[in-house]
């Protein structure tokens, strides 16, 4: 006879799952767990909640898709490719292609410069594309040139891969020079004009410990299925923290994976930032499971307990000045303080629809339907942050 589960028992994924197979599992987002212990107290909420969810919607650069467009009749190796315009990388075997999403293209559309980023949001969103290829005719793959139109419903496979999806904390850009500087985060305007940060501030997926989350764990993936795939390009979680354990700049990164196909194009957007380049704008939510009172407490991290470092883009180096920390509590008040001086600050992440993000998956985890899944391996916390400079 199995012994009748109590609420005092540890808490497991399984245990997690099969409440959310009866839809009786308690899922909160990130805002409505601080006021959650706020009412009772880390170890009741412990023993109540199941769930929490995360989310954010920002650019990403570090992203592209991976397109097989299945074979021509003659046959045909891709050499060199366009979708609409925009090229697309053939050297993965005949039609395996990879679209970058900061790849820009030969024309301009309405909003600026046209890329892949603009593309992917297309063909998530149902459009048919132009494409041609430029083939390399030999014996197996005699075909020279192939022009079509291709759409999500005609090619193979189509999946988006981030190497660096999800940072742990960002940066806040200000600009002390004379003259505009157009940078990734948008304008910064001279003479300390404005102040931008791209993190979410504490409802974003990351903030939190890594050790409950992983490679192989589900995510809400622009408006669909995902996975963590591995840790990020420039993963460094030795970035110094605060005493409550959260970074003071850029640290943990991780890698996403999932498929385009049933991705929703309401939260994949393609965007061009005026003299930069374009990018992709990406909801994405982290669920993440309460299996004791230490997940929750290091979960319940508010605005005015997190920081980041106000960085002087009008210094062109890899190390730039840095006017301080501040916390991203004050950054929402929409102006900071820097060096006696009140600087307007804004996000280039919609918070808004961040907070949507993180609503939307706690309906689908309480819906029943999606389901936790456990890492196969933990992220590597020891990574070191290693620069390219020139050999003399």
């Amino acid at each position: 006879m199995m012994p009748e589960r109590s609420q005092s028992m540890q808490k497991t994924i399984p245990l997690i799952n099969e409440k959310i197979a009866s839809r009786s599992a308690v899922v909160m987002t990130l805002l409505e767990l601080s006021k959650q212990v706020e009412a009772v107290g880390l170890e009741q909420a412990a023993q109540e909640v199941d769930v929490v969810t995360t989310g954010t919607f920002a650019p990403i650069e570090s992203v592209g898709a991976f397109i097989n467009l299945g074979h021509t009749d003659p046959p045909l190796r891709i050499r060199s490719c366009w979708i609409d315009g925009v090229p697309a990388y053939g050297g993965m075997g005949a039609v395996d292609l990879f679209l970058g999403a900061t790849q820009e293209g030969e024309r301009e559309d309405q909003t600026g410069v046209y890329g892949g980023a603009h593309v992917i949001a297309k063909l998530i969103g149902g459009e048919t594309l132009p494409f041609r290829g430029v083939g390399m005719p030999n014996d197996c793959y005699p075909r020279a040139t192939f022009e079509s139109h291709i759409s999500k419903d005609s090619i193979n496979q189509f999946y988006l891969y981030a190497p660096r999806g999800l940072y742990q904390n960002f940066i806040v850009g200000v600009n002390s020079g004379e003259d505009t500087l157009y940078t990734y985060l948008g304008p910064l305007l001279p003479r300390m004009g404005n102040a931008v940060y791209a993190n979410p501030g504490a409802i974003a997926p990351l903030w939190h410990p890594l050790d409950s989350i992983g490679i192989g764990t589900k995510i809400f993936w622009g408006g669909g299925v995902g996975y963590i795939a591995w840790e990020g390009t420039q993963h460094y979680p030795l970035q110094k923290q605060l005493p409550n354990h959260t970074p003071i700049g850029p640290a943990a990164t991780v890698a996403l994976i999932g498929d385009a196909k049933q991705m929703d194009p309401e939260w994949v957007k393609g965007c061009y930032f005026r003299n930069y380049g374009v990018s992709l704008m990406i909801g994405v939510g982290v669920p993440i499971p309460i299996l004791n009172a230490k997940t929750i407490g290091s979960l319940v991290t508010k605005d005015e307990d997190i920081v980041a470092p106000v960085i002087d883009f009008s210094i062109p180096r890899r190390v730039r000045p840095s006017f301080g920390l501040v916390s991203y509590a004050q950054l929402k008040t929409g102006k900071i303080s820097i060096n006696g001086t009140n600087v307007r600050a804004a996000p280039v992440a919609s918070i808004s629809r961040s907070e949507q993000v993180a609503q939307i998956l706690k309906e689908w985890i309480t819906r029943g339907d999606f389901y936790l899944t456990e890492p196969v391996a933990p992220l590597p916390p020891d990574r070191q942050f290693l620069p390219q400079d020139l050999v003399s």
